[in-house]
């Protein structure tokens, strides 16, 4: 159910427990994690965290700890899929899951006892009716036109339980009679029982009649797409404890910028996000300059500014920001001779010689620029903080801006994306440059929401502007598996909704394909290599 009081309903209950947590890997997950353990660290309240990637890494994990806590919380992974049935719970165990993923599973809506939802509901969740869901279709036939009693809500809520305990107990001696009688040591059988319980409901049954209850469903359930961040959540819940810092404030600003970057939040909804931020950072920062008010020189400033979208362009040349960046990189189409000759000429417009540009982004006073490391590093001594690390994680990203702008020169250059009706496909081979990171799904997803850009901006084809993009890569050579991804189209007026989470499943369900359902977004997959044609053209007629 959705917590409507975050304060009472939820801190004031783990503030004296032990709890775990379980934190996607995303960048929004970490910095809602960082602001819950100011918080939890504040208040002196004992948890343990467990970093969790994928479906598999969560489920063993629970296992691993469910004897030790009644409390989990879970950041950014349980929202999307019933929770109470992919993990199997102890009665008495509580979980407190704040997602961005969407739509939210109907079962975690509808329990009252273990599934507490710290979720925004003035997002547009869209939820179906509780009496459009369970309701007894035989019984609505037989009683229609009969007006109902008061107390049918509450019979059919306790009808509900009843079968979601009688369903959980038949699934879990399905299992462990699979596993008696062997069948658990067949890896992929294991794999698909766990990728089909994720997805309990109408699309699993394809002989399943036609029903208004299945048809509700399906339309709520058939696109994904992603809510308020999860890093904003945590923060607003330190704002009604009165304990918000602005090192709190600044990673709810990283994990907002974070779902704008990777392409999972409109415009609008960035934009609105960014006003409710802005307030807060004049509230935290724009002080009286009086003495008492006064912020230390060693205490964390932060400025509204508006800023150039251009990718690391402080940390190394504007030249290379421009190369890198998927929206310049597309519309000059830096893949070709000409468009480095465009780049070249909106240089000169500009002024700027070329030897500049190549150079580092410098512009600070010179007294400044030639002592600014010293100082950062002096202070930071102080506090502890490794600037190695930091300049490492700026050298890897630079290194994957660079190899995703490589790959797609090449996709682009070599006619790798190919027109397959109902979207557009691209297949990285083995051998390819640099195909190692894009065999993880996020490096991948990136990847191919700016491959598609450039797409789009390189095609004379109307239609094929409109398309969505399906991409793979090898995973494992030794297991003949490849990850898979589906990306919505490139449109100015795309809402971000993702159908292909749904859609793969169906391919693969009616193909037998072998598919693996890992990654907490549903439009992500691992599949066998040997699958994948036949999967394909599942996925094109379903999609025709």
């Amino acid at each position: 159910m959705f917590v409507s009081d975050f304060r009472k309903e939820f801190y004031e209950v783990v503030q004296s427990q032990r709890v775990l947590l379980f934190v996607a890997s995303d960048v929004d997950a970490l910095c809602a994690c960082k602001i819950l353990q100011a918080l939890f660290q504040c208040d002196h309240v004992q948890y343990t965290l467990v970093p969790v990637s994928g479906w598999q890494e969560l489920e063993t994990s629970f296992l691993e700890h469910k004897e030790q806590f009644r409390y989990f919380i879970l950041i950014n992974c349980g929202a999307n899929v019933d929770l109470l049935d992919i993990l199997q719970p102890d009665e008495d165990t509580i979980f407190f899951v704040c997602d961005t993923h969407r739509p939210v599973n109907v079962i975690n809506v509808y329990n009252n006892t273990q599934i507490k939802l710290l979720i925004k509901q003035d997002d547009d969740l869209e939820v179906p009716a509780y009496e459009d869901i369970f309701r007894d279709e035989e019984e609505d036939e037989e009683h229609s036109g009969n007006d109902s009693d008061g107390s049918e809500p509450s019979e059919k809520r306790t009808r509900l339980e009843e079968e979601i305990v009688e369903e959980t107990m038949r699934r879990r001696q399905r299992r462990e009679w699979e596993a008696r009688s062997g069948s658990e040591s067949e890896p992929v059988a294991a794999a698909l029982e766990k990728s089909s319980r994720l997805f309990p409901g109408p699309m699993s049954d394809r002989t399943a009649p036609k029903s208004p209850r299945r048809d509700i469903l399906f339309d709520y359930e058939q696109y994904e797409y992603h809510g308020t961040s999860s890093a904003m959540v945590m923060f607003e819940l330190a704002w009604m404890l009165s304990k918000d810092l602005n090192d709190m404030l600044w990673w709810a600003i990283v994990g907002l910028t974070d779902q704008w970057v990777q392409d999972k939040i409109t415009q609008m909804k960035y934009v609105t996000d960014v006003g409710v931020l802005q307030r807060h950072v004049s509230r935290h920062n724009h002080r009286n300059e009086d003495e008492e008010n006064t912020l230390s020189v060693d205490c964390t400033r932060i400025s509204f500014e508006y800023d150039l979208r251009l990718a690391l362009y402080q940390h190394w040349s504007l030249h290379d920001s421009l190369c890198n960046t998927s929206y310049t990189a597309a519309r000059f189409k830096l893949w070709s001779v000409h468009g480095q000759k465009r780049l070249q000429e909106f240089l000169a417009d500009m002024g700027l010689p070329l030897k500049q540009v190549k150079q580092k982004f410098q512009a600070m006073d010179i007294s400044l620029k030639e002592n600014l490391r010293e100082m950062i590093e002096e202070s930071a001594n102080k506090f502890g903080s490794n600037l190695d690390k930091l300049y490492h994680g700026l050298e890897l990203a630079k290194k994957q801006l660079r190899a995703t702008q490589q790959t797609i020169a090449s996709c682009l250059c070599t006619n790798l994306v190919i027109n397959q009706g109902p979207f557009l496909y691209c297949s990285l081979m083995e051998g390819t440059p640099d195909v190692v990171l894009f065999s993880r799904p996020a490096s991948l997803s990136l990847l191919s929401k700016h491959l598609l850009k450039s797409f789009v901006c390189s095609t004379k084809n109307r239609r094929c502007k409109l398309l969505p993009l399906v991409m793979a890569a090898p995973l494992s050579v030794e297991h003949g598996t490849v990850t898979v991804v589906g990306i919505p189209p490139e449109t100015d007026s795309s809402d971000r909704k993702n159908f292909f989470g749904r859609a793969f499943e169906k391919a693969a369900e009616s193909t037998s394909s072998r598919m693996l359902h890992n990654h907490f977004d549903l439009s992500v997959i691992e599949l066998k290599a040997e699958d994948r044609s036949k999967f394909l053209d599942a996925l094109i007629s379903l999609l025709s």
